[in-house]
């Protein structure tokens, strides 16, 4: 997107991601970073920007960084719901972790067809986001009732809370009919957001208003639901990667 609005060169563009805490980072405490995209530019800026307190790794894999970027802040609303929802139950985080991952995987499987693997840096970001930061407080105030969604993303104190408009984002992106596939178990087509049932409750819950903060636990413990395993499975057949979605030919 910034390519085609700017006509700036792909490898002119970086992503400068976690696994950190803005807040931390403020306070100097021991951060860690990536610096994401084309080696010319990556590799001097990290040595540039490196401290003691501020460790920056480099990567070329631009578009799964920064694609993960993104659904990272989505679910971490859903997992301060849960935490706030469950009194900090440690099954439950632990299971909610496990599906909110495997659609992270599926929905990167669209966009990238070699995507890196979520591990590593990229699993420690995630964890942080869905651990601390401004999106997991607004999911806990939100399950609380202390927050309502009337009140809007940006809130005092702690700036834009990201992930609200990426939720509606990437629903609406995954919910073209263009992008329909064939349900593995259904055998009928449907959008691929039909396989995101996390992701799709989040809409309901933060975009639509048709769901309260408790619903995050219906669409958990749903008994339909599948082993999460079994959606990292189907995205890493490659068989749903739309080239499209980023303007690819």
């Amino acid at each position: 997107m910034i390519k085609c609005a700017t006509g700036v060169p792909i490898e002119n563009i970086l992503y400068l991601g976690g696994p950190n805490i803005a807040s931390e980072i403020y306070n100097k405490e021991y951060a860690n970073a990536r610096i994401c995209g084309s080696e010319k530019w990556r590799k001097p800026l990290a040595k540039f920007l490196r401290q003691p307190h501020f460790i920056v790794w480099d990567n070329s894999d631009l578009v799964t960084h920064e694609v993960m970027g993104g659904l990272k802040n989505v679910y971490a609303i859903g997992a301060g719901m849960v935490a706030a929802l469950t009194k900090e139950s440690a099954t439950s985080k632990s299971v909610y972790f496990a599906h909110c991952t495997s659609e992270m995987i599926f929905i990167t499987h669209l966009l990238a067809e070699e995507p890196e693997k979520l591990a590593g840096p990229l699993l420690a970001d995630t964890y942080v986001t869905l651990l601390k930061g401004r999106n997991a407080w607004y999911g806990q105030m939100i399950a609380k009732g202390e927050l309502s969604r009337d009140m809007g993303d940006s809130i005092s104190g702690k700036g834009m809370i990201q992930g609200v408009s990426a939720v509606g984002a990437f629903y609406e992106l995954l919910s073209q009919s263009s992008l329909n596939m064939l349900h593995p178990e259904e055998k009928k087509h449907v959008a691929p957001v039909e396989l995101c049932p996390i992701l799709k409750m989040l809409y309901r819950i933060l975009i639509t208003g048709e769901q309260s903060p408790q619903a995050i636990l219906e669409a958990l413990r749903d008994e339909t639901l599948n082993d999460p395993r079994e959606r990292i499975e189907i995205a890493q057949s490659h068989v749903f990667y739309r080239p499209s979605l980023l303007g690819q030919p």
